[in-house]
């Protein structure tokens, strides 16, 4: 909401051109879809790390076996079981679990940021003397296939939403 209020203020109480508008629009949004991708970059920085975890398991697991090479077979075997438990837990909850997180949260991020493509489109369309309903349809063009409303649909809501 605030991206709207602030532009159209500036459109009604500026004397700006719609480059210039549509310049600083875009250097506003890039801001916020690299903040936006943040939380997706840094999970994933994390899973990608979680294997060394299992690997240093492993190591660990191969040190002490090798330290008690006198030992019975029974407890070489727990020792090797362990290590391989531990580079298995890595391995799983790298990609089984951290990085299917890190996805979702890239996905979300690009999915936020077409509703600020649309009101940029929106907004310049207005601002260079489109009429609304051709404005809306320049937001309508930004919109992926699968959410885009088809020309008929919007008529209908439109016209649905004047009536009240």
């Amino acid at each position: 909401m605030e991206f709207t209020c602030d532009y159209l203020r500036m459109m009604v109480g500026g004397n700006l051109n719609t480059v210039e508008i549509e310049s600083l629009m875009d250097v506003e949004l890039e801001t916020h879809h690299h903040e936006a991708a943040e939380p997706g970059h840094v999970v994933a920085a994390i899973g990608g790390s979680v294997p060394a975890f299992g690997i240093v398991v492993a190591v660990m697991g191969v040190v002490n076996v090798m330290g008690s090479v006198g030992s019975p077979p029974a407890v070489l075997g727990k020792m090797i079981g362990g290590a391989l438990v531990g580079t298995f837990l890595g391995i799983l909850i790298s990609y089984g679990f951290v990085e299917p997180v890190a996805k979702l949260l890239e996905q979300k991020a690009h999915e936020g940021s077409t509703i600020y493509k649309t009101i940029k489109m929106v907004l310049l369309a207005s601002m260079s003397g489109y009429a609304p309903q051709v404005a809306i349809e320049f937001g309508r063009k930004t919109l992926g296939s699968h959410e885009r409303p088809t020309f008929a649909e919007l008529e209908e809501e439109l016209k649905a939403r004047k009536g009240k």
